[in-house]
């Protein structure tokens, strides 16, 4: 090869110096001033003081037709599949916590220059998303902020997570992880076969025995659909939780795609059996009357006396 991986290395920390440090830093300080580093999600189980980072994990498949539904809704928009699951699940974040100002990590691949494409070693770098979902937006308004923040954050991707997180130097807590609390990536690569004589070969699903965050979600594409995988810590939540919560995403895919200018308070987030139990709860009987209370007492007196 003729660029090795210390040779990326040597490239980094010469050029993460003077002035190309000075402007990435003034990005990130500029993008984050004021951001709000916790996100209030309702959990299950008080946060304990120090995570043991027990993982649990759920998956939620998304069929073809919703799948490509997306796509279609990509392609008017001038976005990426990555962009429109992003808006997503910061609507649906928002809609759980009530926060409008959201900061979700994800992993960048970090080979950006065609000499380290072919090499072995770990580019990836981690960035932080930041969304505006202030002032009551449709979701083809928010796709339009999540474009413009995923642009300029890929713009600068050169600033390692840690050197971030130790300028800006944010409240830290032991309980908690600095900057956000929600991984998302996409993995859109195509995965190759893997043949070897005499072999044969299936895949299965991971299990989720470890969670490094409250919550991350990371999305694999293929011909037949879309597999969510909800990755997420059990001291926080349950398993209930975290099932209840993949299936409003997948009501919320939906109604995006239904009507993608129907502001972020309107999309729908239930599920049938849900719709259906609400629906109990509120049904009036026919003979139904509406009473004042003295009427009522005065009846109930009445009654008492005879």
């Amino acid at each position: 090869l003729e660029v090795q991986y210390a040779d990326f290395a040597h490239w980094q920390r010469a050029w993460l110096q003077g002035d190309n440090l000075q402007a990435q830093l003034a990005h990130w300080k500029d993008r984050l001033q004021g951001a709000k580093t916790v996100l209030p999600l309702p959990h299950d189980h008080p946060r304990p003081p120090v995570p043991t980072l027990r993982g649990g994990s759920h998956a939620l498949r998304i069929s073809k037709d919703l799948s490509d539904r997306l796509q279609a809704l990509c392609q008017q928009e001038g976005v990426s599949m990555y962009m429109t699951l992003l808006a997503a699940l910061n609507t649906l974040l928002y809609r759980y916590s009530g926060q409008d100002d959201i900061l979700i990590g994800s992993p960048i691949a970090g080979r950006n220059r065609k000499e380290i494409e072919p090499l072995i070693g770990f580019f990836v770098n981690t960035i932080v998303l930041r969304t505006d979902l202030s002032a009551q937006p449709s979701f083809r308004e928010l796709l339009q902020r999540v474009r413009q923040s995923a642009l300029d954050s890929y713009a600068h991707q050169d600033l390692p997570f840690e050197k971030l997180v130790e300028e800006i130097q944010p409240n830290r807590d032991m309980s908690i992880s600095p900057l956000f609390q929600v991984m998302f990536a996409v993995q859109n690569a195509p995965m190759g076969d893997l043949t070897l004589p005499g072999v044969t070969m299936s895949a299965l699903e991971a299990g989720g025995g470890v969670a490094n965050f409250e919550l991350s979600l990371m999305v694999y594409e293929s011909e037949e659909g879309q597999l969510h995988a909800f990755n997420y810590q059990t001291d926080l939540f349950d398993p209930s939780t975290i099932e209840r919560m993949a299936g409003h995403l997948e009501q919320l895919l939906t109604a995006i795609v239904d009507d993608p200018d129907r502001k972020l308070t309107e999309l729908s987030l239930l599920t049938p059996a849900e719709e259906a139990m609400l629906e109990g709860w509120n049904a009036v009987s026919d003979n139904f009357q509406l009473r004042c209370e003295h009427k009522i007492i005065a009846d109930k007196s009445l009654k008492t006396q005879d």
